[in-house]
């Protein structure tokens, strides 16, 4: 796996997780009502969570695409498919209010870092991630050293988005101006999310 290749999963990665979801719901809400130390506990979690979809999407990628190669180009084009629609329906809800959630959280670090990695496994946003795009993308012939680096890339990578919501929303007023750049902000990353989806659907 070249290191163009790295960086650009890592870049698919970040926008897919930046994306608006349940995780970033959840974590801007924990951070707000019970501040940064709950809020970072429930980061972990969460990263763990995406972390098991990496996992056990390697797991199963060698000998699937060695019993059907065709796969491969199928689920590149899948995974193309799938961030163009993602990134449509970022344009499409830009506009919308931030979500709010009734969730209520439990007091201990464990169940929080719980909440965090079932918040992730029961994503199905998640799973069509790394059914299709994740698996598209990488090479079929991914050594163990350079698997190992694409989950320590994808763990730092969550960890750090989450975290850094955590370390913010904890903060008076943040939740106010995120609120007012939400259309623009949220546009640029479906901007950038349909570009790489057509990239990976022709390549």
């Amino acid at each position: 796996m070249t290191a163009t290749a790295l960086a650009s999963l890592a870049i698919v990665q970040l926008l897919i997780a930046m994306s608006p979801g349940p995780a970033a719901v959840l974590t801007i809400r924990t951070a707000a009502v019970e501040g940064a130390k709950p809020a970072l506990t429930l980061s972990v979690g969460l990263a763990i969570g995406v972390l098991l979809w990496a996992v056990a999407a390697l797991l199963g990628l060698s000998l699937v695409f060695e019993i059907m190669p065709w796969l491969q180009t199928g689920l590149r084009v899948a995974g193309g498919l799938f961030l163009i629609w993602i990134a449509l329906a970022l344009w499409r809800n830009a506009a919308a209010p931030l979500p709010e959630t009734r969730t209520q959280l439990p007091r201990s670090t464990l169940s929080i870092l719980r909440l965090g990695i079932w918040t992730n496994l029961a994503n199905p946003k998640a799973l069509a991630y790394f059914a299709a795009v994740f698996t598209g993308v990488l090479p079929a012939d991914l050594t163990l050293m350079q698997a190992l680096v694409v989950l320590a890339m994808i763990f730092a990578i969550e960890t750090g988005w989450y975290a850094a919501l955590s370390l913010l929303f904890s903060r008076a007023g943040p939740r106010r101006v995120y609120v007012r750049i939400k259309t623009g902000a949220e546009r640029v990353f479906g901007v950038l999310l349909g570009l790489f989806g057509v990239r990976i659907a022709l390549s």
